[in-house]
């Protein structure tokens, strides 16, 4: 990486005259409302990691609503990324660790379109330093990615009595509170990073895509983005009832060995939480995440879509052929007790399926908790006028087609396009082709809300019949979903956990 510290004293002045990104020799810089940037180039992409957007939520600030960042006359060196937020894995986690990140290609003039990534990993672990969501490959292709943290676990989405006093009505939610916060942070300052904040697209998988679909129905949020991809949504999930997620507060604190009304929950120390965290999780896998407080969130996914009370924005929406994660089977009693279907159906709905009962289960779980759900919020987008694209990612890439590690996630590599990182592997030749199709996809939709473009496999809308892009092994199509009979018969079964 080029960072030339030796050039920082001497651009300084020339830096304050500037107001928005600038570059003197090979640095870039921004002045942002907390200070000027200074970032660094590596290759044809410029970066500025580990950028406050909210002050650290820690002491009197842990569970409540994020504040703005303190505000500096300084110059600050932003190489680095921030630290994760507390989780049970990382070695260098922080409960200040409310950061974003910006890539922008090097260079290029502005005004330029805006993607806001927000990372999945179940609201319990996860984060924006994760190598997989380098943001430098897609900025190559003239777009400013995002990337941010935000709290996790019992530190963001934790509902107990003694915390909402002088909290301004919020119950638990921080989490959420944390990304609208980043959010308004992107529309303040990204100017000054040659962005756009009239174009700004949020994106996100898994419990970012939950967290995607939830910002299109929260009032606040409405106004700080313009169109949205949701990746592997689960949007039949419910949200926790505020009486569960308080009686979850309970049982944490128990944990921790402070039942007494004198004990102050903000003073707790951090490794306590986190362990008084783990043993919860272990009894109620769902024990952390958006409560239906009444507030800022006042309906299930599902419930709002088809009410169409959601952002009427741009939207692509799709799901993976697999969506079982690595190390996790699903189990068929389970998933046929929460599909309402017999034993005896399964084998006509899943006739192409070889195996035992675990390829059973995985393709049912796959489409109980994210097929048929995403074809439900893509049908209810679309009938409010708004222009949707729908899609079913099932191309495996090459090295794992003798043995897979499990479908979840797996486009996420694709559209960052990193290689030989933590859960993305050497990508051939073949696998890069279709990398940088769907990459394609993704920016030409950032930048006009269109994904079709020159050179690319036409995609149709949902309005369109109900057509889909079908991308597997074989081809790019876009055409009727061929499971169709089978998401209708499942559509029709009844609960959806």
């Amino acid at each position: 990486m080029r960072c030339l510290p030796a050039l920082v004293a001497a651009s300084t002045v020339l830096v304050s005259t500037v107001p928005a990104v600038a570059q003197v020799g090979q640095f870039p810089f921004a002045l942002t409302r907390e200070g000027q940037m200074l970032g660094a180039v590596e290759g044809e992409v410029a970066s500025f990691r580990g950028l406050a957007y909210a002050a650290a939520p820690v002491g009197e600030l842990r569970w409540r609503p994020p504040e703005p960042a303190p505000e500096s006359s300084e110059m600050r060196t932003v190489y680095d990324f921030g630290p994760a937020c507390p989780q049970p894995a990382p070695p260098r986690a922080s409960e200040d660790c409310l950061t974003l990140n910006v890539f922008r290609p090097f260079g290029v003039d502005g005004p330029l379109p805006v993607m806001v990534f927000i990372h999945g990993g179940s609201f319990v672990s996860g984060a924006a330093n994760d190598p997989l969501f380098d943001g430098a490959k897609l900025a190559q292709a003239k777009v400013i990615v995002v990337t941010l943290n935000y709290r996790l676990g019992a530190f963001g989405w934790l509902a107990y009595p003694a915390l909402t006093e002088g909290a301004g009505g919020a119950v638990g939610n921080y989490g959420l509170m944390d990304q609208i916060a980043a959010l308004r942070w992107v529309h303040d300052n990204i100017t000054a990073f040659g962005g756009d904040p009239g174009n700004v697209t949020l994106f996100g998988a898994g419990a970012g895509a939950v967290s995607v679909a939830l910002l299109m129905l929260a009032e606040p949020s409405r106004a700080l983005f313009q169109k949205a991809i949701l990746e592997s949504v689960p949007g039949r999930a419910r949200l926790r009832s505020l009486a569960t997620a308080l009686a979850d507060g309970h049982a944490l604190f128990e944990f921790v060995g402070h039942g007494s009304k004198l004990f102050d929950p903000r003073a707790a120390d951090a490794g306590l939480v986190l362990a008084a965290q783990k043993l919860l999780l272990a009894r109620s896998p769902r024990s952390f995440g958006p409560i239906a407080d009444g507030t800022l969130l006042q309906e299930h996914i599902a419930a709002g879509f088809v009410a169409g009370h959601e952002s009427r924005i741009p939207l692509i929406i799709g799901s993976n052929g697999d969506e079982t994660r690595f190390g996790s089977e699903p189990d068929l009693k389970l998933e046929l007790d929460l599909a309402n279907i017999a034993m005896e159906d399964l084998r006509t709905l899943y006739p192409d399926v070889a195996g035992g009962p675990a390829h059973l289960a995985a393709r049912l779980h796959t489409d109980r908790v994210f097929t048929e759900p995403v074809r439900l919020l893509a049908r209810s987008h679309a009938a409010t006028g708004a222009p949707t694209f729908r899609y079913r990612f099932s191309y495996v890439p090459e090295a794992q087609r003798l043995g897979s590690d499990g479908g979840h996630g797996r486009e996420l590599q694709f559209i960052f396009g990193v290689e030989g990182v933590p859960g993305a592997g050497v990508l051939t030749r073949g696998d890069r082709q279709i990398a940088s199709l769907l990459r394609t996809y993704w920016t030409n939709f950032a930048r006009t809300g269109d994904p079709n473009g020159s050179g690319l496999p036409r995609w149709d809308s949902s309005a369109d019949r109900e057509r889909l892009l079908l991308i597997s092994n074989d081809r790019i199509s876009s055409d009727a979903d061929p499971w169709r009979e089978r998401l209708d018969h499942l559509e029709r079964r009844g609960p959806k956990g």
